[in-house]
């Protein structure tokens, strides 16, 4: 049994990711930000410096928690020791909510680092609503889970990312984080609509949004976090805002970080953007 259940937190609005560069301007005073989120697996430590900041600047702002070893799309059992301590920090943090990505990070209990696709079929469906439900039910709450980006297909596949998405959301009882980068850079790597996967997706369990910067390669991209969103991953938020509604809603920036007030300005473009759909959708 669940002891709480994240779909019934109110939209707490406009976020950043919390990194290392940034510390000391949340310490220094107040910032124009709604909550922080973390990387989970950065602060699974038994102590040290990103404790210490972490339970300094959470005294003033809402956190969530961002996984990216979880390895939900494993047919190997989940690492029980992983749960304990992401537990532990749930505990310790007390998240808005908790996320990580569709797909899996290695075998032998060797972590790869990367977020490995799946394939879209009935096998790999049931292996991660399982996997869900073992892990929603060890941490008593709902957990999201990220579309990934896209690189490779694969033959076994005999459904679309969208389709499977919400099969597993509806299967699983578990929520979505909307990476509308992620759908960019899939969709220009494999040639869909991105509009047809927004049109796919179970509004109702769209929890967050990230918003990011990416390398364009020419024939191909890549989600690499390192830039400004750009103008037509902004206009596909605006879309996504007018099909869901308000969503929390953040920006992704791992490499290449600018000073937190150029973070700031492109996350007051998304609120923005949004109030501008959002007053036109009232209107």
């Amino acid at each position: 049994m669940r002891a709480e259940d994240s779909r019934t937190v109110p939209s707490p609005g406009f976020g950043l990711g919390l990194r290392p560069d940034h510390y000391s301007d949340f310490l220094a005073g107040p910032q124009p930000v709604e909550w922080l989120e973390i990387i989970s697996e950065n602060y699974m430590v038994p102590g040290g410096r990103p404790l210490a900041m972490l339970d300094r600047i959470r005294a003033d702002y809402p956190m969530v928690m961002h996984g990216v070893s979880l390895s939900i799309g494993s047919d190997e059992p989940l690492d029980r020791a992983y749960l304990a301590d992401l537990k532990a920090l749930a505990e310790r943090v007390e998240p808005l909510w908790i996320s990580d990505h569709l797909c899996w990070t290695g075998i032998d209990a060797h972590n790869s680092h990367d977020l490995l696709p799946l394939p879209y079929d009935a096998p790999a469906l049931q292996c991660v609503v399982d996997n869900i439900g073992r892990v929603q039910d060890f941490l008593g709450r709902r957990i999201l889970i990220e579309n990934p980006s896209s690189y490779v297909t694969f033959r076994s596949s005999d459904r679309s990312e969208w389709d499977f998405l919400a099969d597993m959301a509806e299967r699983a009882d578990c929520l979505l984080l909307l990476d509308v980068n992620n759908i960019y850079v899939s969709a220009r790597n494999h040639g869909f609509d991105p509009l047809d996967y927004l049109a796919g997706l179970p509004a109702g369990r769209i929890q967050q949004i990230h918003l990011a910067g990416h390398s364009d390669m020419g024939d191909y991209v890549i989600d690499t976090h390192d830039a400004d969103v750009c103008d037509a991953v902004w206009n596909l938020y605006a879309r996504a805002i007018a099909m869901f509604g308000p969503v929390a809603t953040m920006i992704e920036r791992d490499d290449n970080i600018p000073p937190l007030a150029d973070v700031i300005a492109e996350l007051d473009r998304a609120r923005t953007v949004a109030a501008r759909v959002l007053e036109g959708a009232d209107a």
